[in-house]
């Protein structure tokens, strides 16, 4: 099953096991009524930082929308051969570079952004989340929206931000581009803390 299926079928069964409607849901997260339904669905991708808000208002961890393989623990490495990769949109892959998403107070994402269409597009949804994240790129340019200002970075190029500050990135070129991407606080350590809404 795609992943956003998965990840979709697996809200609408929580939500529904608590008795939440869409308008519930929607008030409590900040998130459209419309663009959940459009996950629940399947149709539509999201980001771990909305997931994330999903999950402290279902009381559920992060974890509960991925299917993780048991790691090789007696290997620290992240091998470049070994990584896994899930589709967070037609136009983003993301690996975790980490073999324990629990026991880190951040977490390292590689990207891979595929090219994109029209480099005058207008800013995509732009996100807040608690925290810091740093941002790095490894290859091609990265279109960066940073409050209402748009950055252009190129390889070599980083930016550390307090997530709560509306942004979002996004490859609006012909060519395939990689970041490096570091959150803190960690969402998968944090979600185990703070699952439900006080």
């Amino acid at each position: 099953m795609d992943p956003n299926q998965t990840i979709g079928a697996r809200i609408k069964i929580l939500r529904h096991e608590k008795h939440l409607t869409l308008k519930v849901l929607s008030d409590r997260t900040g998130l459209s009524v419309g663009f959940l339904s459009q996950i629940e669905r399947g149709i539509s991708s999201i980001a771990v930082d909305s997931l994330s808000k999903i999950a402290t208002c279902l009381g559920v961890p992060l974890s509960t929308f991925f299917d993780t393989d048991a790691p090789d623990m007696l290997d620290p490495v992240v091998h470049s051969f070994s990584l896994h990769r899930s589709m967070v949109s037609p136009q983003i892959i993301r690996s975790v570079l980490s073999h324990n998403t629990l026991d880190f107070d951040f977490l390292p994402h590689h990207y891979l952004l595929m090219p994109f269409s029209d480099p005058d597009t207008l800013a995509p949804e732009m996100y807040t989340h608690s925290g810091e994240e740093f941002v790095y790129v490894l290859t091609g340019i990265v279109s960066l929206w940073l409050e209402n200002t748009k950055y252009t970075l190129y390889p070599g190029d980083s930016i550390q931000i307090h997530s709560n500050q509306p942004h979002n990135w996004a490859n609006n070129t012909n060519k395939v581009a990689e970041i490096l991407s570091i959150n803190y606080p960690n969402p998968f350590k944090s979600d185990q803390q703070d699952s439900v809404i006080h």
